[in-house]
């Protein structure tokens, strides 16, 4: 959400910004809104001291048995209370109108963000590992003999319908032993804290994190108002939502894995096969909360965690910086990891890591006191896949594959495979 005091100070700025997004002069309504609600304001506080005084006189004119001027003074307060009350209920539907106007709009791109329409702006910014030459023709991932007979998307749509999985024998070991990986590393290595968090969240946490009320259609909600998050980044986020945090305890940072789910509204006829987008999913979330200040290095630290995970797995990626026309709607700089996958031939995202500045904290009230003393201030917050577990499978499995069908897994996975090293081309761990 936006700060209305540094719009009215500069709107020109805010314009300026908001039209690297595709967005132009967004500010002439928005301060002729906020002028409009502060003009009743201040009607209705003078309105208020005007009847206080006309009061007083009521009491002195009764006082003085002056019952005529009385009558008159006290039909004069009423209509002043009639005017007051309009005055207040309109100011208060106008300040529920700003604040859903201010909500609506995204975060304003950093100045070092390259401005660009759509993907084709993104810039590449770091690459590692080179993709495999394989002697043969690799397949996607559902197309591997030995991964088949653990990936039941049939099962799946008999239960579900499309756009779910069902896993079992070495796969789901395996997407498993995965996910353990990643928590141990972010622990144990990049020292982030462990944390479970619920899967079902009340309305204000999914506006906190600015998922509502944009992007309620690519989100699930139950009969009873709860929300089922789209990743932990909604819970993990709202652990501080209204909290007045000391700067000692910052940065605090926090890993969780969870269920996560999603409608995919917008992306119809888009990776209909295999299990690249599901409404059903895993990741392993990185966030952050922090200074204003330490934001930008947080955000190279959390780039560096997702980045560990795949080079553990010897998995080729590409790290991009996201142009201002594919940025997501609370970010103000965002990377993509995408990892190579020889079956698609091409790069494919398996994480985002952005830093929203104080664009959350304002949503949801959660700020800091500085060490040096002074007035609280808005934290920053940072979220990043670390990563998505179903995507880094997909990795694995195509970059492992051989001729026959079989799959070498990682390195970093035996141990956590019992010291299995493949899938064979029955699809079991040996």
């Amino acid at each position: 959400m936006h700060d209305i005091r540094a719009i009215r100070e500069n709107p020109a700025a805010f314009d300026a910004a908001l039209s690297r997004r595709g967005l132009s002069g967004l500010s002439s309504g928005i301060l002729a809104l906020d002028a409009d609600r502060r003009a009743k304001i201040l009607a209705a506080e003078t309105a208020t001291a005007e009847a206080n005084a006309l009061s007083k006189k009521a009491g002195a004119a009764k006082a003085a048995g002056d019952n005529a001027t009385f009558d008159a003074i006290r039909a004069e307060v009423a209509e002043k209370k009639a005017a007051i009350a309009a005055l207040t209920a309109e100011a208060e539907a106008q300040d529920v109108a700003l604040r859903a106007q201010l909500m609506s709009i995204p975060n304003l791109p950093l100045d070092v963000v390259p401005d660009g329409a759509d993907e084709d702006g993104n810039i590449e910014v770091h690459r590692w590992g080179a993709p495999r030459n394989f002697d043969f023709t690799p397949v996607e991932h559902f197309d591997i003999a030995g991964v088949k007979p653990g990936m039941d998307f049939e099962t799946a749509a008999k239960l579900s319908g499309s756009r779910f999985v069902v896993l079992k024998g070495a796969v789901i070991r395996v997407h498993r032993a995965l996910s353990q990986l990643m928590l141990d590393t972010h622990v144990d290595v990049h020292g982030l804290q462990e944390t479970w968090t619920p899967v079902l969240v009340k309305e204000e946490a999914m506006y906190g994190t600015n998922q509502l009320p944009k992007f309620a259609e690519d989100s699930y909600q139950t009969t009873n108002g709860w929300w089922l998050i789209p990743t932990s980044e909604v819970t993990l986020t709202n652990t501080v939502a209204g909290d007045l945090l000391e700067e000692s305890a910052l940065p605090i940072r926090m890993t969780a894995h969870t269920q996560c789910f999603r409608s995919e509204a917008g992306s119809s006829g888009k990776d209909t096969t295999g299990m690249l987008r599901q409404h059903q999913f895993e990741k392993v979330e990185m966030v952050t909360i922090c200074t204003p200040e330490t934001a930008l290095d947080e955000q190279e630290r959390m780039r560096r965690c997702a980045e560990a995970i795949l080079e553990k797995l010897g998995i080729p990626y590409r790290t991009i910086v996201l142009c201002t026309g594919d940025m997501g709607f609370g970010a103000q700089r965002t990377y993509d990891l995408e990892a190579w996958l020889p079956g698609q031939n091409k790069f494919r995202e398996i994480s985002s890591v952005s830093t929203c500045g104080q664009f959350q904290a304002r949503r949801m009230n959660a700020r800091y006191r500085p060490a040096g003393g002074g007035k609280p201030d808005f934290v920053a917050t940072l979220n990043g896949s670390g990563l998505a577990v179903g995507r880094c499978l997909i990795a694995v499995l195509e970059n492992g594959q051989e001729a026959d069908g079989s799959v070498t897994l990682p390195a970093a996975l035996h141990p956590y495979l019992g010291g299995k090293t493949r899938i064979s081309t029955e699809g079991q761990l040996v």
